[in-house]
């Protein structure tokens, strides 16, 4: 048990009135709003991706907030405020369903119009009055939404690094305070404030997130130790302002050039991903956020933070790279080969191209899994694909849909002059024999294929006439192919290929 917790047992009025004292101290309540908090109020919602996000300070009868985003109040009454159960708890708070919570299946925030259906508050701390090293909670950072979710650790943490910003704001608040009331220990209080300037750096480092500061007009910049380490520099180092913008790439320097430009003339906040090399030309991706600060109305400067998101955009990278491609084969998947159809009719049309969709079944597949078992049914279809990425099909777009049927986005119009003759070749080359216990299984592909028309103009319209045309090949000759709108021309190989062998 801590000391906090041992004095809040013993006597928790006088917790609760150290509490309020404490919060009263920090001179916060019913202050206008700061960018800093704002900032960070911001931050946590587009971290979490919520509806709401807020920081509060609970007082004796209310709920008060400093900073808010996606909510019109100032303040709540303290017996609806979820936050009061925060504090209360001296913990972080997860309610993944209101409705289900009997705490706050009541509330009126639940049952009334703002519909809450989640909340996720961690308690904001600062030192008791007049007991050094026994910290109590004052409010709570929270992300609110209108929907029930789940709240995992990695979000909590993320909270937890933004809180630790708040408290060290706190903390220099209250210092400076103290400094401007107690001059003659100017010099105790300056060693604790850098004191508290390095846990504001620790913060920032824990987060990998810098803050910034450019002047206006003279465009003067100012970085934390943070975002210098972020760019690779050394603190202090004039490259850092006489060449900015020179460490993002490209179209990334084209971006975050327009995105300031665009603040500074509209007064919109940015946020932007892009790009990005440090002094050494390490690659990296980062997350830029900005928004003017004002002075009695007039811009005086921009002000951010930047964040190194390099080990995130990698993990969704690969999780994005995983979801568009076939496991088996290594083509791309039904989800990808959906994006990619739809943007390349888009792009035909435009250019009044022509582009035909072959879709490709493969005959007897049943056969090899049931008689030669499933890992050479697999080989069957990798080596199905593989044809499918010869290099003449370079400029075409393969994908595997399910099963052993093969989708063909031919767009190449050199391909295009001989439909004909490309589905004899791709019939030829599709074919395969698997041998087992002496039993030969031959494998054939037959195709429908369609062309893009002023009738057909849709996925789902090309879809559905190759497959037309994939029925009437099959129910005439299986491993042949046939091309929509054309039911008598019915397309078989020239000449038989050689056949290719597997073997289980």
């Amino acid at each position: 048990m801590t000391n906090a917790d041992l004095e809040r047992a013993v006597s928790p009025n006088a917790w609760e009135l150290g509490r309020l004292a404490t919060l009263d101290s920090l001179g916060l309540l019913d202050t206008p709003a700061e960018r800093d908090f704002d900032a960070i109020v911001a931050l946590a919602q587009r971290l979490t991706q919520s509806k709401m996000a807020l920081v509060t300070l609970v007082d004796k009868d209310r709920q008060w907030f400093k900073a808010k985003v996606g909510l019109d109040l100032c303040e709540t009454s303290r017996d609806v405020a979820f936050c009061a159960h925060t504090v209360a708890a001296d913990d972080v708070l997860v309610v993944p369903d209101t409705t289900l919570d009997t705490r706050f299946a009541s509330n009126p925030f639940v049952t009334g119009e703002s519909r809450i259906r989640f909340y996720a508050g961690y308690p904001i701390r600062a030192e008791l009055a007049g007991s050094p090293g026994v910290r109590v909670p004052l409010g709570a950072l929270c992300v609110i939404d209108d929907k029930p979710r789940t709240f995992g650790a990695e979000d909590v943490a993320q909270l937890g690094d933004l809180v630790h910003l708040i408290e060290a704001l706190l903390t220099t608040r209250a210092l400076i305070a103290l400094a401007s009331r107690l001059a003659e220990e100017r010099s105790r209080n300056l060693a604790a404030l850098s004191s508290k300037h390095r846990q504001l750096r620790q913060a920032e480092r824990m987060a990998n997130i810098g803050s910034w500061r450019m002047t206006l007009p003279d465009h003067a910049i100012e970085w934390s130790d943070q975002t210098y380490s972020i760019h690779g520099l050394s603190v202090g180092d004039r490259r850092a302002f006489d060449a900015a913008l020179d460490f993002y790439p490209g179209k990334a320097k084209t971006l975050i050039s327009a995105a300031l430009e665009r603040t500074i003339q509209t007064g919109e906040p940015f946020d932007v991903e892009t790009d990005f090399r440090t002094a050494q030309g390490e690659y990296r991706r980062v997350r830029s956020m900005g928004e003017l600060e004002l002075d009695a109305g007039r811009p005086v400067a921009l002000v951010g933070v930047f964040q190194d998101i390099t080990a995130r955009h990698a993990m969704e990278e690969a999780l994005r790279q995983a979801a568009h491609t076939d496991t088996l084969t290594c083509i791309a998947s039904r989800g990808r080969f959906n994006e990619i159809v739809d943007e390349r009719l888009q792009s035909a049309a435009n250019a009044h191209d022509r582009l035909a969709l072959l879709l490709i079944d493969l005959d007897n597949f049943k056969a090899v899994n049931d008689q030669c078992g499933h890992h050479i049914g697999d080989e069957v279809l990798r080596i199905m694909a593989s044809h499918l990425q010869a290099p003449y099909l370079s400029s075409c777009f393969a994908a595997r849909l399910g099963g052993d049927e093969f989708v063909l986005l031919i767009t190449d119009q050199a391909l295009l002059q001989d439909l004909p003759g490309l589905l004899r070749r791709l019939l030829g080359e599709l074919r395969h024999t698997i041998t087992a216990d002496g039993v030969g299984i031959e494998i054939t592909a037959t195709i429908g294929a369609c062309w893009l028309d002023h009738q057909t103009v849709t996925r789902s319209d090309l879809l559905r006439n190759a497959d037309g045309a994939l029925y009437a090949a099959k129910k005439r000759r299986r491993g042949s192919a046939m091309i929509a709108g054309d039911p008598c021309n019915i397309v078989r190989e020239e000449t038989p290929p050689a056949l290719a062998l597997v073997r289980p």
